[in-house]
């Protein structure tokens, strides 16, 4: 139980919460129509790539 609440805990960071509201807006543009499906892409593997990779290293 206490790896568990240990885990979310981990979840709970800032980079994490940042990382989250940045996919669920472009997310969000592009369902809407705003902007380009092709532009959330970018926006999203840059951001993605950028979080596991400091996870990565962060571990190593």
């Amino acid at each position: 139980m206490k790896n568990f609440l240990e885990k979310l805990g981990d979840l709970l960071k800032v980079k994490t919460i940042v990382t989250l509201v940045v996919i669920s807006v472009f997310a969000a543009l592009s369902l809407r129509g705003d902007i380009q499906p092709d532009n959330v892409m970018i926006v999203i593997s840059m951001v993605v790539s950028f979080y596991f990779g400091t996870q990565h290293e962060k571990k190593a």
